[in-house]
């Protein structure tokens, strides 16, 4: 017989889960080469703490220079294989970044997927970015990139 639960009461103000079907997104253009997003969730200004959380999708050859961030996130691989700071990684690697941060040059033969969850650093209190990085109209040259955000 089951150990019987204690009984939590809900408070006034406390949120419901959300649940957000993967095939319910369509794949964004993200400010890398050959990178694409699927961000099922995502800060707006309604909800300017949610986090970036969702896919990244990396085609054979996609790579990204090295750059800094204020925001904490963890990556998950989930296929291929993955050379970041000079070393490979692949499936089932998970990947903390805490805040403040810089991400080492990362780049992959294979291509690959990766879970992404991107937070308001604990630290520093610096927020993820979406728009204009996993929803790009176009992208832009490296060189035009801000890599210190």
């Amino acid at each position: 017989m089951p150990e019987a639960m204690a009984t939590i009461q809900r408070k006034s103000g406390d949120h419901a889960m959300e649940a957000v079907l993967e095939s319910e997104r369509a794949w964004e253009m993200l400010r890398f080469p050959g990178e694409w997003s699927k961000m099922l969730f995502h800060p707006t200004a309604e909800r300017p703490t949610a986090p970036n959380a969702g896919f990244v999708r990396y085609e054979p050859g996609a790579h990204h220079p090295l750059h800094r961030h204020d925001f904490a996130q963890i990556w998950y691989i989930l296929e291929g294989r993955f050379t970041i700071g000079g070393k490979e990684y692949g499936p089932g690697a998970m990947i903390f970044h805490p805040d403040p941060h810089y991400e080492e040059e990362l780049a992959t033969a294979t291509g690959g997927v990766m879970l992404f969850v991107q937070y308001q650093g604990p630290t520093t209190g610096g927020r993820p970015i979406y728009d204009g990085r996993f929803n790009v109209a176009a992208r832009k040259a490296l060189s035009q990139e801000r890599l210190d955000v």
